[in-house]
């Protein structure tokens, strides 16, 4: 049994060169001792750069992917071996995640120096040379492509309402689930990535955000398959 966790189109990427040129910007990365392009684009300092940035309410929000990352990376699923992570950019890139045995940061600062490092170097290794993370120009249907569910999963406000419970047992009954969940702060998942799915699922009535979604999803998947309460 191998579950598949996607947070798709995720609110994160580098300052891009639009806005590479704004006062904001170059401060920010002065501070960090980085260039303008080599810093993670972040509504908290770039937000009045970001004004006039095509879809700005979708983007510069890298605490969407931490919060999420350090709920799939912190319980028995993951440790177990049972569950693979990936992070899939609104810029197509896909982030891997290693199995079972990655640490992230739980300091936001330390988390967006190690965003910045895979992206200008594509990869991070332990002092083993184990790979920790990697960073690829593929796609969301290239990546689906690679690990090929059976099932795919796209959690949704917009989709049929189910609950967490729900999913859980579609896990149960296929092999290989992929779950999708979106890295974006407002909005819906583009037709691409939405045609993609098999099933559209709402597990509340309210908007929540990813990482409530990834815990309670999780979880519930958790209790199916392992006995954990």
């Amino acid at each position: 049994m191998m579950i598949t966790l996607i947070i798709a189109e995720a609110s994160l990427e580098l300052v891009p060169d639009e806005i590479a040129w704004h006062s904001a910007v170059k401060k920010h990365a002065k501070r960090q001792g980085r260039e303008p392009k080599e810093i993670l684009l972040d509504r908290s300092y770039h937000h009045t750069a970001m004004l006039n940035l095509k879809d700005a309410y979708r983007r510069g929000r890298p605490d969407i992917v931490h919060f999420s990352l350090l709920e799939a990376t912190s319980i028995p699923l993951y440790y177990t071996g049972m569950l693979n992570i990936y992070v899939h950019t609104r810029a197509d890139k896909v982030i891997s995640i290693g199995k079972k045995d990655v640490r992230l940061p739980k300091n936001y600062n330390r988390f967006v120096g190690l965003m910045e490092d895979l992206f200008s170097k594509g990869k991070i290794e332990d002092e083993n040379r184990h790979l920790l993370l990697k960073v690829e120009d593929i796609g969301f249907g290239a990546l689906l492509d690679r690990i090929e569910p059976s099932a795919v999963i796209g959690l949704s406000r917009l989709g049929e309402m189910k609950g967490a419970e729900y999913v859980a047992g579609i896990v149960k009954d296929i092999e290989r689930t992929c779950i999708v969940v979106g890295g974006f702060p407002k909005g819906t998942f583009s037709p691409s990535i939405r045609n993609r799915f098999d099933h559209i699922i709402s597990i509340s009535k309210y908007s929540l955000e990813a990482h409530v979604v990834v815990a309670r999803v999780l979880y519930e998947v958790e209790k199916t398959l392992l006995g954990i309460c």
